[in-house]
């Protein structure tokens, strides 16, 4: 059977991440977070703020999210390398096993903060504070390491800035997570992540994941020996691997046109190591999908207060540029909203 061409591989994932026909109904929201989990809140969002998957609804996917998480079938956590993220409550052992960082050794803040929560939890941070005598700057650091490791859990139901912190195992006991189950569990989180990406590149499941680069190439092995995905090289996608439905790919369809992704969304994470080879690593804001290829990003410098964006930076040739233009500052503009914020410069130049 022929390889895939690069333009069905984009295509499809477009449409199994739902940028390609997004979702009319909220019942199917379930299924579209156990798709794309871990679910991110979005880069640099409030606190309290619920997870997002922008564009992939035609319904308001922050109050479908709110609810899941009022009822804790939805749950936060700390996943692909500290970040935090949300997965549904049945797979929460899935995704707990593998990405969980164990605590070897804890220090003595983090023993004192644990044992606090433990003995009089649940506990807020100012709560934390008082029965510690440890400072912020102290006790917050403390839990996001033990939250890395499983051994705490934010109970973040709402909006609310003062969570309660529970100890994760009395408030989970139905969820084991042990080190042995970490290999066999991020085999079946890396397959779940190729299923919903179509192909990807060892730099794309790495930059996803967070994990190191030999612990993916073991991974995609195992995946390999159990028939799941297949090594290959379509044309103009690299070296990588094909999960291994992808040989009843449909026909491309029509790209999504323009859209603004943030930096921790599930597409721009996989392209994460990339984007910043290309954009850099600094003032990038968010990214920008056009016609289905990742080739801008929204220059800026975020903040509580009102800000601008600085620039719009774009890959595309000269006569396109000028071509699209309104239609991109119109994507921009409908991100960051006018009083609030202003596009000053399109491709380098002042508006």
């Amino acid at each position: 059977m022929s390889l895939p061409t690069a333009a069905m591989v984009c295509s499809e994932r477009l449409r199994r991440q739902r940028l390609i026909g997004p979702l009319e109904h909220a019942r199917g929201y379930p299924a579209l977070v156990r798709t794309l989990q871990p679910v991110s809140t979005g880069a640099w969002a409030r606190p309290g703020s619920p997870p997002r998957l922008p564009h992939r609804t035609r319904f308001d996917d922050a109050s479908a999210a709110a609810r899941l998480r009022r009822r804790r079938e939805l749950v936060k956590g700390r996943f692909q390398g500290g970040g935090i993220g949300y997965v549904l409550a049945d797979d929460l052992e899935l995704y707990a096993n593998a990405f969980a960082r164990p605590l070897a050794r804890a220090t003595s803040i983090q023993s004192g903060v644990l044992e606090a929560v433990r003995a009089a939890g649940p506990l807020t941070p100012r709560q934390l504070r008082e029965e510690t005598g440890l400072l912020a700057k102290q006790v917050m650091p403390a839990l996001h390491r033990l939250q890395t490791a499983f051994l705490v859990y934010e109970d973040q139901l709402d909006d609310d800035w003062e969570r309660p912190w529970f100890d994760f195992a009395g408030e989970w006991p139905e969820v084991s997570i042990v080190p042995e189950r970490s290999d066999s569990s991020a085999v079946e989180v890396l397959g779940r992540f190729l299923h919903a990406h179509v192909f990807a590149t060892p730099e794309q499941c790495a930059s996803w994941s967070r994990w190191p680069a030999r612990r993916v190439a073991k991974l995609l092995g195992e995946l390999e020996r159990s028939g799941r995905i297949k090594a290959c090289s379509p044309a103009g996608l690299g070296e990588g691997h094909l999960c291994a439905d992808a040989g009843r790919l449909s026909p491309p369809s029509a790209a999504p046109g323009v859209l603004v992704l943030h930096r921790q969304d599930f597409l721009t994470r996989a392209a994460q190591t990339d984007l910043e080879r290309r954009f850099g690593k600094r003032d990038s804001l968010q990214y920008l999908l056009v016609d289905g290829e990742l080739c801008g990003a929204v220059r800026g410098h975020w903040g509580f207060h009102p800000y601008d964006v600085d620039d719009i930076d774009l890959e595309l040739p000269a006569r396109e540029l000028a071509a699209r233009r309104a239609e991109i500052l119109a994507a921009v503009r409908a991100a960051y909203p006018e009083p609030r914020h202003h596009v000053l410069r399109y491709a380098g130049k002042a508006i």
